[in-house]
């Protein structure tokens, strides 16, 4: 399979250069994974969850969930339905998350070519990186009058059955690939989900060797997507540009004529970006 291109650096683990090592003997604490482990749940739930809810899906005693809820509510990142008991996410959140995407120089400079696409493509535009080997949503740019897509920024999402995941790893080693594989599986969300190993091989030599990355009903039947690297100075691949759509959307302007669009508009961020000499994150 190849792994990269003239010029392409491939002397990466996962993307991108981690900032620390953490030592394996380094041990984390105990109440503050609890607290975390209680946030993913409330985030994976739409109407909230109750006390006694959480208690059988963390498995930690009731007065332990109980107090730090409580620390949760107090300081904002939880609120509590008075209606209905149920805890969910709180406001403090929104905050956060406004101050960590307004740090990603990446977001800025990608937009204006967004809207380009989107404006001439008439499709949903995504911007993406890959952090713990998912495809994580950074940006979306959708086209006014359109029905939306079910996607959001912070949305994470399969590398092997997605454009973007597969469009941010087809040049990383074989060797990473296969790490990463075996780390996250390869869920099947249907008949057209890639199912082995040797078909994603195959599939990532091809978006390669032409420059973006297709998805073919193979994360949601219906829906399409098309996705390219965004490569830095240095030729690494350090996010993904994509657009999506309705099998029909896509079919209709044709694969390829939208691919290279993709990717040019890829090789437009990617050059901002090294003109700029500001990081990706």
């Amino acid at each position: 399979m190849r792994t990269g291109q003239p010029g392409v650096s491939t002397d990466v683990s996962a993307g991108h250069v981690p900032r620390f090592v953490i030592a394996p003997q380094t041990q984390s604490t105990p109440s503050l994974d609890r607290a975390l482990s209680i946030l993913e749940l409330l985030s994976n739930s739409r109407f909230g969850l109750s006390l006694p809810q959480l208690v059988e899906k963390t498995r930690f005693p009731k007065s332990s969930v109980h107090c730090l809820l409580v620390t949760l509510d107090r300081r904002g990142y939880v609120r509590r339905n008075q209606r209905t008991g149920r805890y969910q996410l709180g406001l403090k959140f929104l905050s956060l998350a406004n101050i960590t995407l307004s740090g990603i120089p990446l977001r800025e400079i990608a937009a204006s070519h967004l809207k380009l696409l989107v404006d001439s493509t008439r499709l949903t535009a995504h911007l993406a990186i890959l952090e713990n080997n998912e495809a994580v949503l950074i940006s979306k740019h959708s086209p006014a009058g359109v029905f939306g897509l079910a996607t959001w920024v912070g949305k994470r999402m399969e590398i092997h059955c997605t454009g973007l995941g597969k469009a941010l790893i087809a040049y990383l080693p074989e060797e990473v690939i296969e790490r990463i594989i075996r780390e996250r599986g390869m869920p099947r969300h249907n008949d057209q989900t890639l199912s082995s190993f040797k078909k994603l091989k195959a599939d990532l030599a091809q978006t390669a060797a032409r420059g973006y990355s297709v998805d073919l009903e193979e994360d949601e039947l219906g829906m399409c997507c098309i996705g390219a690297p965004i490569f830095d100075s240095l030729g690494t691949p350090v996010a993904a540009v994509s657009i999506s759509g309705t099998t029909e959307e896509i079919m209709s302007t044709g694969v390829k004529e939208l691919g290279e669009r993709v990717k040019r508009t890829a090789a437009h961020i990617g050059t901002q970006m090294a003109e700029s000499a500001l990081p990706v994150t």
